[in-house]
């Protein structure tokens, strides 16, 4: 029987009620949809059904995997941090999966405890179980205290406690009341004495389980989350699909979370495909063993009224065969214009079309046809005997063929309908130049552990490094002394930072701080305990052409005969380059140009008069004269 009572949990146990603690994991979750998925793939291929809970604690590629810390949406063992214990402790059982959860926390970290363990692990310090009868106690922590449970062992085997004595002394250890603390000694040496432990011995180990049970972790606790920690990780392992699929059906509604995980997709050797409107379901699904296919769900400004009809009428009447076949089976008063440019937007028509571009400017002739039928049919105008003889409605809609969105247009689209640039990002034109900007990028930072304070030298005061990134938020505030901090988000496709500007920086910066703009900004990073995130504070802001004139050499341009999209002559060449460089000059980049003449290259280094802006416009006027070779920036 279960009583529901106002009473806490202290008064609850006084009255003589025992306080069950219930704990709702979504990771739970997470396994049921992974192993759903599983099965149908293994109901296919005439394979017997998996049961999680039967799978074997010892495989071998489960441990590589945690050993290589590729841990990302692994239960409990995904923070930077945690991926750097695992790293050291290199987990080769169970048990030490169940230690990691426990080892993975202030106390331990701080107190050596974390080094004392991994050393004996390894065999690089001594394992000392203080006494022989604490042999069976201490062997899986290598000798260390580590459980609240061990702590009542040793009570018990050295001292004679009962099991509820001994869990009266773990909680006295807990509170570290000193007048209970003295009484728990006293029971303790005396019990010790009486089984012929020597005093000094017995005084020490006392001393050790009271250090220790205050860092000390309740081990059932420990073995219950390593155990989804271990679950999660063979899904990892044998079924990544499967498993990436369900960890990102869990988060769709989370976008800073599903890029984190996509880029963990792409680092396995996954393919997210964008959502198929003939093949998506409303959560992320699996197309085979290496593909992840993208939930229509995730997709912003389509409802679940929509996705229902839209689903129900596919499984009931077959895929969609065209954009006006889409239009005419499902019900334009759920499925609405707003609903289809999104599904455009987003991808998921493009099997109806020749691209995204021609599907939305063919989106009005389909619609009205569309609704013109539907209205017949409502009015009982339909062909009466369903004669064969009907025109072909198909006949009447007109498809426009238009070329496709360019690359920009195309991401922006994905972005403002799923959150995130899916096929692409446009950040990838710049990565190689972004290289010589930058100290490292947002995911080395995001995913240092605050607790972290090793090699990587984030600390809570902060470490100047330059990042870049897209700002893809923004929003300023007042400060209370009457001036304007300015909060933005930076995206590199690898993870999301938010970055605070000051009114001293804004007043020098602000007019390059607009959304969807690439910014490389140098500042000190700190953790911010309130967010729970890694927090910049911005000194300085470039965009990419600032970037550019302050970080390179010059901009070298070499021609050559063969490479020249022009009359080739010296006098033809120099008209052209001076044409295209006119309009750049008054910046602060040198430009020098290696002139290849069929015999020999010069090397000119033109005058400060024709120091120019590196804008991205003059990179691509300058490419389509020559070649993306024969243009480049110098650093």
């Amino acid at each position: 029987n279960s009583v529901v009572t106002q009473f806490d949990k202290d008064d609850v146990e006084s009255a003589g009620l025992v306080k069950f603690d219930f704990l709702g994991l979504r990771t739970l979750t997470i396994i049921d949809w992974a192993v759903k998925h599983i099965n149908k793939r293994r109901e296919r291929e005439g394979e017997q059904p998996l049961a999680i809970e039967e799978i074997a604690l010892e495989d071998e590629g489960t441990f590589k995997l945690l050993q290589a810390a590729n841990t990302t949406a692994v239960f409990q063992l995904e923070s930077r941090g945690m991926k750097d214990l695992i790293t050291r402790l290199q987990p080769d059982t169970f048990e030490d999966i169940v230690a990691l959860v426990a080892l993975f926390r202030p106390g331990p970290l701080q107190s050596g405890m974390v080094d004392d363990f991994i050393n004996r692990k390894h065999g690089r310090a001594e394992v000392d179980y203080f006494h022989p009868d604490l042999e069976p106690v201490l062997t899986p922590t290598y000798g260390v205290i580590l459980y609240q449970e061990q702590v009542m062992q040793i009570a018990q085997v050295l001292a004679g406690y009962t099991l509820g004595g001994a869990d009266m002394l773990r909680r006295a250890m807990g509170k570290k009341k000193p007048e209970e603390m003295a009484k728990q000694r006293e029971i303790f040496m005396e019990g010790a004495v009486e089984r012929d432990v020597d005093k000094d011995l017995a005084t020490l180990i006392f001393d050790l389980m009271e250090k220790f049970a205050g860092y000390g972790f309740n081990k059932s606790h420990s073995a219950a989350y390593a155990l989804l920690s271990y679950q999660t990780a063979w899904l990892k392992f044998h079924y990544p699909a499967e498993f990436m699929a369900a960890v990102l059906s869990s988060d769709m509604d989370n976008t800073d979370k599903v890029v984190g995980l996509i880029e963990d997709c792409h680092k396995q050797n996954l393919e997210v495909r964008p959502p198929g409107i003939n093949e998506s379901v409303y959560q992320f699904g699996v197309h085979d063993p290496q593909t992840v296919i993208y939930g229509l769900g995730a997709i912003k400004g389509v409802g679940g009224a929509a996705l229902d009809g839209i689903i129900e009428e596919r499984e009931t009447n077959g895929p969609f065969e065209d954009l006006y076949d889409f239009c005419r089976r499902n019900d334009t008063r759920k499925v609405n214009r707003r609903v289809m440019e999104a599904l455009i937007k987003a991808g998921a028509m493009d099997a109806l079309g020749t691209n995204r571009a021609s599907l939305m400017a063919s989106l009005n002739n389909a619609m009205q046809l569309a609704e013109q039928n539907q209205s017949a049919a409502l009015a009982g105008q339909n062909d009466l005997f369903g004669s064969d003889d009907a025109p072909d409605e198909h006949a009447n809609v007109h498809v426009v063929e238009v070329d496709d969105w360019e690359d920009e247009i195309r991401l922006f689209n994905e972005k403002e309908t799923l959150g995130l640039y899916l096929t692409g990002h446009p950040i990838d034109r710049y990565e190689e130049e972004l290289r010589q900007f930058t100290d490292c990028s947002l995911a080395d930072v995001a995913g240092i552990a605050p607790m972290d304070t090793g090699g990587n030298g984030y600390r809570q005061r902060g470490k100047q490094c330059r990042l870049a990134g897209l700002m893809i938020s923004l929003r300023t505030r007042k400060t209370a002394r009457g001036g304007k901090m300015v909060t933005a988000v930076l995206d590199d496709r690898t993870a999301r930072i938010e970055m605070t500007i000051f009114d001293d920086v804004n007043e020098q910066y602000g007019h390059l701080l607009q959304k969807d703009k690439l910014l490389i900004v140098e500042g000190a990073v700190s953790w911010d305990d309130f967010n729970g995130a890694w927090n910049m504070r911005a000194k300085t802001v470039y965009d990419i052409t600032q970037a550019r004139e302050h970080f390179s050499r010059c901009l070298e341009i070499s021609v050559n005969k063969t490479r020249f999209n022009g009359d080739w002559s010296s006098t033809n060449i120099t008209q052209q380059l001076t044409s295209v460089l006119q309009t750049y000059r008054e910046g602060t980049c040198p430009v020098c140009v290696n002139y290849n003449s069929g015999t020999e290259t010069t090397r000119l280094t033109l005058g400060d008069d024709w120091k120019i802006q590196p804008t991205d416009e003059l990179l691509n006027r300058l490419q389509n004269l020559l070649s993306d070779e024969q243009v480049r920036m110098v650093y």
